[in-house]
């Protein structure tokens, strides 16, 4: 087990946003997390990250275990300087004055500390490019020239590019084109078939998120309510009322 979460609670203020929620994701495997606006979903994310913004939760109760460790006080540039877990936003955060190169240059950059980085930087930045051709060829336009799609692309990227052992990523189908969010989709699904990387992905189109998951896990208000394979969850009257409009 790569990822154990247990009975995790956290807080903004006085308002307890996730009410001690318990989930695992194995090394290797694609785990989404589905539910409506406001479920808790960013939140889980934030929580793994361990982002120290004035924002994000606080863990008020449980543990968040990595290959048997709890990182409750881990620091997040830690995570991703040990190649743990990196955190794709929502809203993508992109540095818009910089070319597509320079954004993904400068997240190896900042974090390949060996000796070897510019070799490491320049496989890596193969894998990415041949995940992402438009990437490759929009490589030396400026990030804020870019389409959404095509930022999204870039932001996915850039996470790659820590060489980070999970890739955990919050709502990326967000204000995409169909065709677009299938070629992402697509993409990630060959990023974890050929490196065998770890993808924890939240989203509200919980149909595109459990064709392209194994397994899943149903937040509500705070709570995990369902989970198991992806094909069981499609099949279950509850989640297909709620969540995928049958």
């Amino acid at each position: 087990m790569l990822l154990d979460v247990q009975n995790l609670k956290v807080s903004y203020g006085n308002i307890e946003a996730l009410h001690g929620i318990s989930f695992n994701v194995d090394r290797g495997e694609i785990v989404t997390l589905i539910g409506a606006n406001g479920a808790g979903k960013t939140s889980t994310l934030l929580s793994l990250a361990r982002l120290p913004r004035p924002e994000a939760p606080v863990v008020t109760g449980g543990d968040i275990r990595y290959e048997g460790a709890s990182i409750l006080k881990t620091e997040p540039h830690t995570l991703i300087q040990k190649k743990m877990m990196v955190l794709v936003p929502e809203g993508r955060h992109i540095f818009g004055n910089l070319t597509v190169q320079e954004n993904l240059q400068i997240a190896a950059y900042a974090h390949h500390r060996d000796k070897n980085r510019a070799a490491v930087t320049g496989e890596i930045l193969e894998l990415v490019y041949g995940l992402f051709p438009r990437l490759h060829e929009r490589r030396k336009q400026r990030g804020e020239l870019l389409s959404g799609g095509e930022q999204q692309m870039l932001a996915v990227g850039r996470a790659l590019m820590t060489g980070s052992d999970c890739i955990m990523l919050d709502e990326p189908s967000m204000g995409l084109a169909p065709k677009l969010m299938y070629e992402m989709f697509r993409a990630l699904k060959r990023l974890n078939s050929v490196k065998h990387t770890t993808i924890l992905v939240v989203e509200q189109n919980a149909k595109v998120a459990l064709e392209f998951a194994s397994r899943g896990y149903v937040l509500k208000t705070g709570e995990i309510i369902a989970g198991g394979a992806s094909e069981d969850l499609t099949a279950d009257p509850g989640v297909k009322k709620a969540y995928l409009g049958g």
